[in-house]
């Protein structure tokens, strides 16, 4: 007897979503100039609060204090620097006078392709310009700085709850991960 996936309304939903999108969706789509603003100061502040954790990181980069990375992908571009505290601060690329130090230019244009890259550990194909001293300072930090999700969940709401809601989520993220591959494989001609 063949049971059903109790997710298998995810699926149908995704089909049904897919069949009312234009057929060049992800790349056609371009978000509001504010959310993506948003977006960027929320990167920011997230990345911010990972480097306060990491004293290694925050040492690394005070030496790079006033240095600029740009990342642009497709037609959207973060720009940050580094500050003296070794933390991010983020940089509007429309009024910088300073050209960034580092551009980090990512070379996959698929959004779904690009998501499934990270979700699977991987790092997206990248074209690197600029300082090689700095490039491999960000490469350090990409290798050796990690987020603990569990650890500031469980300042809030204690050790075992936060476990429990972490390992649910990771279960989440994995069903998820599994759908993505699903839906690019029946895509896929």
């Amino acid at each position: 007897m063949a049971t059903q996936s109790p997710f298998s309304w995810l699926a149908d939903a995704a089909d049904t979503l897919r069949a009312k999108l234009p057929a060049d969706f992800p790349q056609s789509f371009t978000p509001p100039a504010w959310a993506v603003a948003e977006v960027q100061q929320r990167v920011v502040l997230l990345l911010n609060h990972v480097l306060m954790q990491e004293p290694a990181a925050r040492d690394r980069l005070q030496r790079q204090k006033g240095r600029q990375v740009k990342v642009c992908w497709r037609d959207q571009v973060f720009q940050c620097s580094f500050t003296p505290a070794g933390l991010l601060e983020f940089v509007s690329p429309d009024t910088s006078s300073h050209a960034a130090d580092l551009v980090l230019r990512v070379n996959e244009p698929s959004p779904m392709a690009l998501v499934q890259t990270v979700l699977q550990g991987e790092k997206p194909p990248i074209h690197i310009e600029g300082d090689v001293q700095l490039a491999a300072e960000v490469n350090w930090l990409f290798d050796h700085v990690r987020w603990d999700p569990e650890e500031d969940v469980a300042r809030l709401i204690g050790d075992a709850p936060a476990h429990t809601l972490v390992q649910t989520a990771k279960r989440a993220v994995e069903a998820l991960r599994s759908f993505v591959q699903q839906q690019t494989a029946k895509a896929a001609p």
